[in-house]
C-alpha cells in the first residue's frame, strides 16, 4: 500500500512500540486506532481496509494513466482486440450455446458489470487522501489535491510525522531534539518553581547599598607587578 506496512497485530520490540505509539489509520472510511510496528505505517491492516485502499489506488492509478494520449489508444486498441476474439470465438459455438453468456468467453464467465471503478460515478479529479473518492475542492489559483480541509489535515499530519522521524535518525536532528528536550525540562522547572516572597527593595535602599559598594571597592594601584 504504497510503502512496506505491517498488518501483525503485536509488536515484537516493547521498546519500540512505546516509541511509537498508537496511531489512527490514514483511511478516510476506517479511521481506526492501531499499534504501529513500523516508523510508515499508515493504515491498520484489516482486510476490509486493505481492500479499499487497494481498489482507492487502483483507480488513482488508472486516472493517472488516462491522462496521456498514448496511453488511452494503447486501452483502446486493446479493448478493440478483445471485443473481435470475443466475437470470433462466439462466432464458432453452437447455436444453441451462444446464447449463453457463461459459455461466451474463453477464460470463464463473463462479468455482467464493467469494471467497478467505471461503473461507479466516480469524479474525474477525486482527493488524494486514500479511500476518498469525493471530488476536490474548486480553487481559483493552484490545482487542488483534497476534497476539504479534513482530509489535508490528516495527510499533512501523517507526512509530518514520517518527516521528523527521518529527520531525527540523523546527527543535526537528534541534536535539534534533545534541545527541546532541554528547553522544555527548563519551562518545566520554572513554572513548578516555587514564588519568592518578600519586600522588593526600594529605590533608597538600592541607593544606599550601591554608596556602600563603593566603599568596599579595592584599589589595585598598590597591586602593581615589579621587575625582579
Amino acid at each position: 500500500m504504497g510503502h512496506s506496512h505491517y498488518t501483525s497485530p503485536s509488536v515484537r520490540n516493547s521498546s519500540a512500540a512505546r516509541r511509537l505509539g498508537r496511531r489512527s489509520c490514514l483511511n478516510k472510511g476506517c479511521g481506526v486506532e492501531f499499534q504501529a510496528a513500523r516508523w510508515n505505517q499508515r493504515f491498520c491492516g484489516a482486510p476490509d481496509c486493505r481492500r479499499e485502499v487497494r481498489r482507492w489506488q487502483a483507480a488513482k492509478r488508472q486516472r493517472r494513466r488516462r491522462q496521456v494520449e498514448k496511453n488511452r489508444q494503447q486501452h483502446a486498441a486493446a479493448e478493440h482486440e478483445r471485443r473481435q476474439r470475443r466475437r470470433e470465438t462466439t462466432a464458432r459455438l453452437p447455436n444453441n450455446l451462444s446464447d449463453d453468456p457463461q459459455s461466451a468467453s474463453i477464460d470463464g464467465p463473463v462479468a455482467v458489470d464493467g469494471a467497478w471503478s467505471r461503473g461507479k460515478a466516480l469524479p474525474e479529479n477525486f482527493c488524494d487522501r486514500p479511500g476518498c473518492f469525493e471530488p476536490v475542492c474548486a480553487t481559483c489559483g493552484a490545482l487542488a489535491r483534497y476534497c476539504d480541509d479534513t482530509c489535508r489535515g490528516a495527510v499533512r499530519l501523517v507526512r509530518d510525522r514520517e518527516r521528523k522521524w527521518l529527520r531525527r535518525n540523523t546527527y543535526v536532528g537528534r541534536a535539534k531534539r534533545e534541545n527541546e528536550y532541554r528547553r522544555a525540562q527548563r519551562k518545566a522547572a520554572a513554572r513548578h518553581q516555587p514564588p519568592v516572597h518578600g519586600n522588593r527593595p526600594t529605590g533608597r535602599s538600592s541607593v544606599v547599598d550601591s554608596a556602600h559598594s563603593e566603599s568596599l571597592r579595592i584599589s589595585c594601584v598598590a597591586n602593581k607587578e615589579r621587575p625582579p
